[in-house]
C-alpha cells in the first residue's frame, strides 16, 4: 500500500472512529435520558422543600447522567477530576479526529455564577440552543431536558454548598 492510500485509509478509520463514538454517544443519550428524566414525582409543600429537592435532583442530573464535571472541571496530575475546582471551566480534553476550526479549547466555568441567565441556561438545556441562537459545538451534547429539569440543574448549578 502507497503511503497516500496508506494515509487514506488512517484518516477515514479515524472519522469512522470518531463518528461511530459520536453515535453511540446520541443514541445512549437518546435511550436513557428520557427514562432517567421522565417520572419524578415532586410533592413538595413548601418552597423551600420545593427548592432543596430541585438542587438534589439537579446535583444528580449533573454529577450522574450529563456528567458536567467530566469537562467542565479540571483534572489533577493523574487524571482525577478536581473537586476543589469544581465546574470552574477547563481546556476541552479532546480534540476532533479531524481539524475542524470551530472546536472549543475551553469548556467555561458554568457552577457558582453559570455564563448565562437563568432562563438562557433552560433553553440552552432543553433545545441545545445557546444565547446566539446557535447550536451548541460539539463535544457538548445537545441536551434535550424537561423544562423541570433543566431548572433543576440550574438551582444545582448556582448552590456551591451542594457540590461536597
Amino acid at each position: 500500500m502507497t503511503n497516500l492510500r496508506r494515509r487514506k485509509f488512517e484518516s477515514r478509520s479515524t472519522t469512522r472512529i470518531f463518528l461511530g463514538m459520536l453515535l453511540a454517544m446520541g443514541i445512549a443519550q437518546a435511550l436513557f435520558m428520557p427514562v432517567v428524566v421522565a417520572g419524578q414525582d415532586r410533592k413538595a409543600t413548601t418552597a423551600g422543600t420545593a427548592a432543596n429537592s430541585d438542587v438534589a435532583r439537579g446535583k444528580y442530573l449533573v454529577e450522574n447522567v450529563a456528567m458536567c464535571g467530566q469537562c467542565h472541571s479540571p483534572r489533577d496530575a493523574n487524571g482525577v477530576v478536581d473537586r476543589s475546582h469544581w465546574l470552574e471551566g477547563t481546556a476541552v480534553p479532546w480534540m476532533p479526529a479531524q481539524p475542524q476550526a470551530n472546536w472549543p479549547l475551553m469548556a467555561p466555568r458554568i457552577g457558582g455564577t453559570p455564563p448565562a441567565s437563568d432562563a438562557e441556561m433552560i433553553k440552552l438545556l432543553t433545545t441545545g440552543i445557546w444565547t446566539n441562537g446557535q447550536p451548541l459545538r460539539f463535544p457538548m451534547m445537545p441536551f434535550r431536558m424537561s423544562e423541570a429539569d433543566a431548572r433543576a440543574v440550574v438551582a444545582y448549578l448556582k448552590t456551591p454548598s451542594a457540590w461536597k
